[in-house]
């Protein structure tokens, strides 16, 4: 079976760092992520946020290094939280659990010199989407079937 995400987006919030009672750090942020797609002549764009925790060694080094604005490559797993109310109803929440995270761009729009979160093996994913670039069959002017 597969679990994995590969996604591109910008801190939608400062990263909040906690500890367990253990003593293992957690950091929480938002990222979101715009698609844009063309209706007709018309260009639309819909934004989608998602929840993202990171654990050990990778928190600590986001909440010191990351902040509101920064876009990243994010690669990580998908979880799923379940729960049951006060009121007695039962509740889920997805999250992405990051395992490797990559600064593309500061908020001020400044190009860093990439600057590694990550453990080995970033680069073959950095490969292939450029591959994916390259071969895309689809022209930026297109308009997609739905």
């Amino acid at each position: 079976m597969l679990n994995k995400v590969l996604l591109i987006g910008r801190l939608s919030a400062d990263p909040v760092i906690k500890y367990l009672p253990s003593g293992t750090a957690v950091t929480e942020f938002g990222i979101v992520w715009n698609r844009r797609y063309r209706v007709g002549e018309e260009w639309k764009e819909e934004s989608h946020f998602f929840d993202v925790k990171a654990y050990g060694k990778l928190a600590e080094d986001l909440s010191t290094r990351l902040s509101k604005g920064y876009t990243v490559v994010l690669e990580g797993r998908l979880t799923q939280d379940r729960w049951t109310g006060s009121d007695g109803k039962n509740y889920s929440k997805v999250r992405i659990v990051a395992e490797a995270v990559r600064i593309i761009r500061k908020p001020k729009i400044e190009e860093v010199e990439e600057e590694d979160i990550v453990p080995p093996g970033m680069e073959k994913i950095e490969e292939e989407l450029k591959d994916l670039d390259q071969k895309s069959p689809f022209d930026e002017d297109d308009e997609i079937p739905f």
